[in-house]
């Protein structure tokens, strides 16, 4: 969806167009999802918070609000959402779902894990990170995953565009080391052929 679009859209919606709103739901519902999907790991709680986040940002539209930059608003809304959701149980153990970077097959991602697939499986990539702190993963997920620009990245949260671009950087460097520290697997041996 383009920037036009996005603002028509808004308009459309803060008129109480709900037609509108089925529009922008229906294009943002699936990025939205992965993204708290990553964040809470349960494809429940991503179901619930994910339904939230259109409910708050409806709310927020028919309130004539102004929003400069509808994906950074979603994805600001979510992340709200999440923290949130962890504030409230923080005493409950949450299960990993696996395979949230199988399902975003895109070129930036695969030019960024090429290195890391050589090495490695799929699932051990989406382990190192989930490990990093959250101020990292958010970058990674919002940069490669999301494939958001670093001006939409800075507003959602709510850092200058050089400082995202720090934060990339460090990540980044956290994974590649992270890799090299992992043992390598032995190959298997070829099996005779009978």
């Amino acid at each position: 969806m383009n920037r036009h679009n996005d603002n028509s859209l808004l308009e459309r919606v803060q008129k109480g167009d709900s037609e509108a709103f089925g529009e922008l739901y229906n294009a943002n519902i699936g990025k939205i999802y992965r993204y708290v999907l990553f964040k809470v790991r349960t494809r429940e709680e991503a179901e619930d918070i994910s339904a939230d986040v259109f409910l708050r940002a409806w709310q927020y539209l028919q309130q004539q609000r102004i929003v400069s930059s509808l994906n950074a608003f979603l994805y600001q809304v979510a992340k709200n959402l999440v923290i949130d959701h962890y504030r409230q149980r923080s005493q409950r153990e949450v299960t990993m779902e696996s395979g949230v970077l199988d399902q975003v097959p895109d070129d930036q991602q695969q030019q960024l894990f090429r290195q890391i697939e050589n090495s490695l499986e799929v699932a051990e990539v989406e382990l190192i990170v989930r490990g990093l702190k959250d101020e990292y993963k958010d970058v990674i997920l919002l940069r490669y995953v999301e494939e958001l620009s670093t001006g939409e990245i800075s507003s959602i949260i709510g850092k200058s565009r050089g400082a995202v671009r720090v934060t990339l950087f460090r990540a980044l460097n956290i994974i590649r080391d992270q890799i090299a520290k992992r043992p390598k697997r032995p190959s298997q041996p070829l099996s005779p052929k009978s």
